[in-house]
């Protein structure tokens, strides 16, 4: 009677126990896998200040620009319409790069 105990309880955890648990768990991940309100004003308010600091930054990069003619500011992949560049700087670019040979 004894040695039938252990092989049970083993089944009723491995059947029962253990996809109990991982789906228990799985739905905690997918209730909590969402953004709260909070989470979404938080966002908000960070995606409010990353636009207000880029405006300063290309401010500051056109003041820079006006007292050193040398000065060239960087293009940014997020607001890559904001810099036009002209044909000719463009293929100065394109010519500039080093070109990768594979062997």
């Amino acid at each position: 009677m004894n040695d039938a105990i252990i092989p049970i309880a083993i089944c009723g955890i491995l059947f029962i126990g253990l996809p109990w648990l991982i789906f228990h768990y799985v739905t905690q991940w997918k209730k909590n896998s969402s953004l709260t309100i909070e989470d979404e004003n938080l966002l908000d308010e960070l995606h409010a200040l990353a636009r207000r600091l880029e405006d300063r930054m290309s401010t500051i990069e056109r003041i820079v620009a006006a007292d050193s003619p040398s000065f060239r500011p960087t293009l940014r992949g997020s607001r890559e319409e904001d810099f036009e560049l002209s044909r000719t700087e463009q293929r100065e670019i394109q010519t500039s790069r080093p070109r990768r040979r594979d062997h």
